[in-house]
C-alpha cells in the first residue's frame, strides 16, 4: 500500500517528521527525473530519512514497477513528486492511486493561490482534471493533522 503526494520541496521536515511516521511508512519513493540522476541530491536527502524507513529514487515513469516491484509490494510507502505534471505521468505510466494528496505548490508566475498552501498553473489544473476524471480524489492539506480539503 502506498500514499501519493505532490510537493514541490520533496523530501523535508514535514515529510520526515509528520508523514512518514502518520502513514508508518517503511519506505519513500521520490520520483523526479531530475533528482533520479543527481547522486550528490540524494546522499544529501537520504541523510535525514530516519533508520527504518528506505529511501529509493526513481524516474517518474519507473515509480509504477518500484512500489508494485518485490521488495516494496509488501511494505507501506510514501510516493512523491513535485509536481502535478509528474503525479500524472506516473498515473498514466501504471501507478494506480485512488486519491492524491497535494501538500504544497509553491507561487509563480502565472499560477494563482488557491489555498494558502497551493499554487496553480494551467497545466496543474489541465493534469488534475485528468486525474479527478480517471477517479482520483485529490486532498489538499500540508500535514496529517490539518481537515482535510477534498476537491
Amino acid at each position: 500500500m502506498f500514499f501519493a503526494r505532490v510537493d514541490s520541496r520533496l523530501v523535508h521536515g514535514q515529510i520526515i517528521e509528520a508523514w512518514l511516521p502518520f502513514l508508518d511508512a517503511r519506505a519513500l519513493v521520490v520520483a523526479n527525473d531530475e533528482l533520479a540522476e543527481d547522486e550528490l541530491r540524494q546522499q544529501i536527502m537520504s541523510i535525514a530519512i530516519p533508520l527504518g524507513v528506505d529511501i529509493h529514487f526513481s524516474r517518474v515513469n519507473a515509480a509504477a514497477a518500484l512500489l508494485h516491484g518485490k521488495d516494496l509490494a509488501h511494505k507501506d510507502a510514501l510516493a512523491l513528486f513535485s509536481s502535478c505534471r509528474d503525479a500524472c505521468r506516473a498515473f498514466d505510466a501504471g501507478l494506480a492511486f485512488t486519491r492524491l494528496n497535494l501538500g504544497n505548490l509553491h507561487y509563480g508566475p502565472g499560477k494563482k493561490q488557491i489555498c494558502q498552501h497551493i499554487a496553480l498553473g494551467k497545466e496543474d489544473e489541465d493534469c488534475l482534471e485528468h486525474l479527478r476524471g480517471k477517479g482520483v480524489v485529490l486532498d489538499y492539506r500540508c500535514i496529517p493533522n490539518d481537515p482535510v480539503e477534498l476537491a
